[in-house]
């Protein structure tokens, strides 16, 4: 192998762009193409990383996928990162596998891994598809990615064991041409929701602008990170709840929930978890897209009467407050919950780059 002073990347699927600017961390990882088919999101990519050669476009449109493949061969592209969506992996009965229509754009992932031979490649998705029929999808990868002759290291990774302030767990796929690279371990910080959010405390539903002055100083290192070269807060507003939902929500204590509500006011949802206040000194559960609504999860703040707002899910996400999302609330809400946590991202490059350097 030659050897690697810079990794050029090509972050496929990329979304708000997480995976990346996690990476750039490391200063030995610059991401050179990304594309994504959400415009909201490539604009919030580009606005971020305004030196990343950014498109929005359909990888499954032949023109499209001619032109990543040019610019990342111009670019030298020698590795790609992304998750690419499937949902064909726990179909029951007949096991397609890869071949599998739902699957389409995860072997599209990996024909353009095909074509442009990285050094290094790396795949998140969610954690079930390493299990889902008997592990038969998983070892379809693992035939896949091994007949294109790279050494494959995978396995569950959750964000709360890299300093995230938040229980995500997805599985990771690291394959290296060269040698087998081990996916990263904990690095043993732990980081509540008070220290992720307390500071942003002080909005009630329907409170909050684009743009706005800290109003309070910060009480946490975490918050205090997340604050660093950031003299504005931005994306620091409350949803506007109905009068029914303040009700339900002024019913329930802090740090508790829907069981404190009247039966009749449950609604029909079955889960327990619906309608629950986040708890201060604990881990948030998983951030998903829909933080917004408190019918949907433990997404509520732990003692105001609303949802959680978009800049405090980014920061459950570890994403910190320079970091800014663009679209409508639905656009945003979508953006932060199907990030890579950039903490995760960061050492996941770290440990990379280590290996590499070995």
């Amino acid at each position: 192998m030659n050897k690697i002073n810079k990794f050029r990347m090509l972050d496929l699927f990329c979304g708000a762009g997480g995976f990346s600017y996690g990476m750039h961390q490391n200063s030995h990882f610059e991401t050179k193409i990304a594309l994504d088919f959400n415009e909201p999101a490539t604009n919030t990519f580009k606005k971020n990383m305004p030196e990343v050669d950014v498109i929005a476009g359909d990888i499954t449109n032949e023109d499209v996928r001619e032109l990543i493949i040019k610019r990342s061969k111009e670019k030298k592209v020698n590795m790609i990162v992304g998750g690419p969506p499937c949902q064909g992996f726990a179909m029951k009965g007949k096991k397609l596998g890869l071949a599998d229509e739902r699957n389409f754009l995860f072997l599209e992932y990996l024909k353009i891994v095909e074509e442009l031979k990285p050094e290094v490649f790396v795949i998140e998705n969610v954690k079930r598809i390493l299990s889902s029929s008997g592990g038969y999808f998983r070892d379809e990868i693992l035939k896949y990615i091994e007949k294109l002759g790279y050494n494959v290291s995978y396995g569950v990774l959750n964000a709360k064991d890299f300093g995230v302030p938040q229980s995500r767990e997805r599985a990771f796929f690291i394959c290296c041409k060269s040698k087998k690279i081990d996916l990263p371990i904990g690095n043993g910080t732990v980081v509540t929701t008070r220290e992720a959010i307390s500071d942003l405390s002080y909005l009630n539903s329907g409170e909050g602008k684009m743009e706005s002055e800290y109003q309070k100083e910060p009480e946490s290192n975490y918050q205090r990170e997340m604050r660093k070269n950031s003299e504005k807060l931005y994306n620091h507003v409350a949803t506007n709840h109905s009068e029914i939902a303040l009700k339900k929500l002024a019913m329930i204590p802090a740090e508790r929930g829907k069981s404190f509500l009247p039966k009749e006011m449950q609604g029909k949802q079955q889960y327990n978890t619906t309608w629950c206040r986040l708890i201060w000194d604990e881990i948030s559960p998983t951030i998903d897209t829909r933080f917004d609504t408190p019918s949907n999860g433990t997404n509520s703040h732990p003692y105001l009467d609303r949802s959680i707002t978009p800049r405090e899910a980014a920061r459950l996400q570890s994403f910190d407050d320079r970091f800014i999302f663009y679209g409508n609330k639905s656009a945003i809400c979508k953006q932060i919950g199907n990030a890579v946590p950039p903490l995760l991202a960061k050492e996941i490059a770290n440990k990379i780059w280590n290996s590499i350097s070995e």
